[in-house]
């Protein structure tokens, strides 16, 4: 179990490290170029945009065809994408290249989520199989910037996109040996109806309104704080160094779930990371330096950070097992519109409230859906997967 585990974490981190290299280096060469921010924005849009359409599609397709035929797609899809950058490096075909780059880690990430899901033994194992796939984005977010930004100080952008075009055959070689689980079949008592019907079942409704809560928190945060930065005079450094000990601190927290998950039920990790977020979020405007401001982020990461393997084990858990793609599809569909949308609405909140409102706006509605999670039991869902 734990070999199969590993290599399809390692699929997870070549992918995504391929999309997450092109999410900052496509905008680099665009600023690099003269383009406006408003262009940036719109080109760095384009990597969820496409999840948004794409997510439910790709959790039916993953449903009816299991792992390997969704990672073929996504791996070709993302090669073509990072090669039309290489061969055309020019603001045009690279938002044609954030769209391939993002539609096909939506299509793998599912498929791979799925695949994990089903393989697991019960909600013990749910949740330590899924806190070892949520630490995949944590390492390829490092790896994917890293990688493309010693190569284009090194040898230019086209040698990083190059690069970042070798990554999805990668996770290829790590997933062409896995076994295919055979095909799951439709329970009798579980009508079949469309993806949309999972949303009459009230557990599965809280389910994507707790997740769409924390999602936005992660927004706004990594929204606001250079926001904050810039009005206090802080450097950019400084601020990257924030947003760093958050991403750190997601990081070391998911590296600790395999082991936590025997000893806490989803209900209580989640619900805790609600109330501690509130809490944080009211702290967090009123923080008189930096360094301050750092230990919250810090504090902010760990509770973000452990929520994802709580969320994706309930999940599975409360879903027919031949809807887990549809399910992570919805819930793929619901982040990434987030992630669209919600920069927009918090920069105009802003002018009306405040960045000090915007984020005791949100910590207020964040701790009082931490009900939802408190209360949050798997015999609210559709339907249990074992």
């Amino acid at each position: 179990m734990r070999l199969r585990l590993s290599r399809l974490v390692a699929a997870q981190i070549c992918l995504h490290a391929c999309m997450t290299g092109f999410r900052m280096a496509a905008p680099l060469m665009a600023l690099r170029e003269g383009y406006s921010p408003a262009a940036v924005g719109m080109l760095l849009a384009l990597f969820a945009l496409a999840q948004v359409f794409l997510s439910l599609p790709a959790g039916r397709f993953a449903d009816r065809h299991g792992l390997k035929t969704p990672i073929k797609i996504a791996v070709v899809v993302a090669t073509a994408g990072a090669l039309l950058a290489v061969a055309f490096p020019v603001f045009g075909m690279l938002c044609v290249t954030a769209l391939a780059c993002g539609a096909s880690t939506g299509l793998a990430l599912i498929a791979l989520q799925r695949h994990v899901g089903q393989l697991a033994d019960g909600p013990m194992e749910l949740k330590q199989v899924f806190s070892w796939m949520a630490i995949g984005p944590s390492i390829s977010n490092f790896i994917g910037p890293f990688l493309a930004g010693l190569l284009i100080d090194a040898s230019g952008f086209r040698a990083a996109y190059l690069l970042l075009a070798v990554l999805p055959s990668l996770a290829w070689w790590w997933v062409r040996r896995a076994q295919e689980l055979d095909p799951v079949a439709h329970e009798a008592d579980v009508p079949r109806g469309r993806s949309w019907h999972l949303l009459r079942e009230a557990g599965f409704r809280r389910l994507m309104l707790i997740n769409w809560m924390l999602s936005s928190c992660w927004d706004v945060h990594t929204f606001l704080v250079p926001v904050i930065g810039n009005e206090r005079g802080l450097s950019a450094t400084v601020i990257g160094s924030i947003l760093g000990g958050f991403a750190l601190a997601a990081t070391a927290i998911r590296l600790a779930m395999p082991w936590l998950a025997r000893h806490l039920r989803e209900s209580v990790v989640i619900g805790s990371a609600m109330v501690a977020t509130a809490l944080l979020f009211v702290l967090y405007p009123l923080a008189p330096t930096a360094g301050i401001m750092a230990l919250l982020s810090v504090l902010l990461g760990i509770a973000l950070g452990s929520v994802q393997p709580m969320i994706m084990s309930t999940l599975h858990q409360i879903t027919p097992k031949h809807q887990h793609g549809q399910a992570l599809g919805l819930r793929a569909m619901a982040i990434n519109g987030s992630s669209v949308v919600m920069p927009l609405l918090f920069g105009s909140a802003g002018v009306v409230l405040g960045l000090s409102g915007v984020f005791w706006t949100v910590g207020a509605v964040v701790g009082l859906g931490s009900r939802l999670a408190w209360t949050m039991q798997v015999s609210d869902g559709v339907s249990p997967t074992k």
